[in-house]
């Protein structure tokens, strides 16, 4: 098995030194909606939650997202929550929304990669219903494959 990945280079990343001080000194939530709301993973407790690492410059992030909406669909019995987390500013992930037409839960993530110790998009982080990260899948996937369907329904 491949992953294939996106990787900032530099001058590409979207937090500049200048807003990463700014960040810091406001103390941001680390994700919020797209109206500014915070959001918290303890809001999705007893959910199963996938939470996906994307940017709109990420073409390896943008293909996946038809089947990661396939999936979201043959799992809405199970409890699963999807939240797709960008650094991006909110217009960008606005616009990006209402160009694509995915249904999905964008939101905006206000700390850095290596916090969570991505260094390539798209990264999936996948919790259980106490919240325990259970599971990380690097790179594109095909969501609604058969394995990784059974795969997140046998997470408990």
């Amino acid at each position: 098995m491949f992953s294939i990945g996106c990787k900032e280079t530099a001058g590409q990343s979207s937090l500049s030194a200048e807003r990463q001080s700014l960040t810091a000194k406001v103390q941001l939530p680390l994700y919020q909606d797209l109206n500014g709301n915070e959001v918290s993973l303890e809001d999705f407790k007893g959910k199963r939650i996938v939470l996906n690492f994307w940017a709109t410059w990420c073409r390896p992030c943008i293909e996946e997202m038809p089947s990661m909406l396939n999936a979201q669909e043959l799992l809405k019995d199970d409890g699963y929550v999807s939240l797709l987390a960008s650094d991006q500013s909110m217009d960008k992930i606005k616009a990006f929304k209402e160009k694509k037409k995915f249904d999905f839960t964008f939101i905006k993530y206000n700390g850095s990669w290596a916090e969570q110790g991505v260094n390539a998009l798209p990264a999936t982080f996948i919790y259980n219903t106490k919240g325990e990260q259970v599971e990380r899948i690097d790179g594109i996937t095909i969501w609604d494959s058969p394995e990784i369907i059974q795969k997140l329904k046998d997470i408990k």
